[in-house]
């Protein structure tokens, strides 16, 4: 079969087909979107794709995506420290402060426990958890995890450290409100806020 396209285009195809929810025509349609654009236009997408990974790196204090040590949630000074929402990835923080009705901090596991795939606590940032947990200002947990079975098992494990812990920490789970299976990120702001002003002792 003769090649359809010069090595270049084809070569930016494939890399825009490697993209989550991207398909072939997709990729195509993206690739001659790129072509067709000035030349300024496709280089400051070039250049925004450059500095995301150069200068993006994970929050030192509950693993948020950030640009300095600490992500603008973590030094901002307003936020209430002794509240800590734990959560899956960095886009479900995007979700709960789109609710606009949550004020303290986050910590986020960067995954959840899956067994089946070889993601044990080990390679979570649940040990970072339990020691800020520790700290004396924190008073209440909120596990905001994913409805999800794996989000459920994540989930009883961080209770069962917490509860072991040596000192008095209120621990509660979002309302369920929450279709099961769907992601935090997908629900909608009101529904998220419901759940999260709803949420309950565990």
């Amino acid at each position: 079969m003769a090649k359809l396209y010069p090595d270049s285009i084809q070569n930016l195809i494939e890399r825009f087909a490697e993209l989550p929810g991207i398909g072939a025509r997709s990729a195509e349609r993206m690739a001659f979107y790129i072509l067709a654009s000035a030349r300024d236009e496709a280089m400051s997408l070039a250049i925004a794709i450059r500095d995301v990974k150069k200068n993006i790196r994970a929050c030192k204090r509950c693993f948020n995506v950030a640009e300095h040590e600490l992500c603008h949630i973590c030094s901002d000074y307003k936020r209430d420290n002794g509240l800590i929402c734990v959560v899956e990835l960095p886009r479900d923080i995007i979700a709960l402060e789109k609710c606009g009705g949550y004020n303290g901090e986050y910590h986020v596991l960067q995954g959840r426990l899956e067994p089946s795939a070889g993601v044990g606590p080990e390679q979570l940032r649940i040990q970072e958890l339990i020691t800020r947990v520790a700290e004396p200002e924190v008073r209440e947990v909120i596990l905001a995890l994913n409805p999800t079975t794996e989000g459920d098992i994540t989930a009883t494990y961080l209770i069962e450290l917490i509860s072991g812990l040596d000192k008095e920490v209120i621990i509660t789970r979002l309302a369920r409100g929450l279709a099961s299976g769907t992601d935090l990120e997908a629900t909608a702001p009101s529904s998220l806020e419901y759940a999260l002003k709803g949420r309950q002792r565990v």
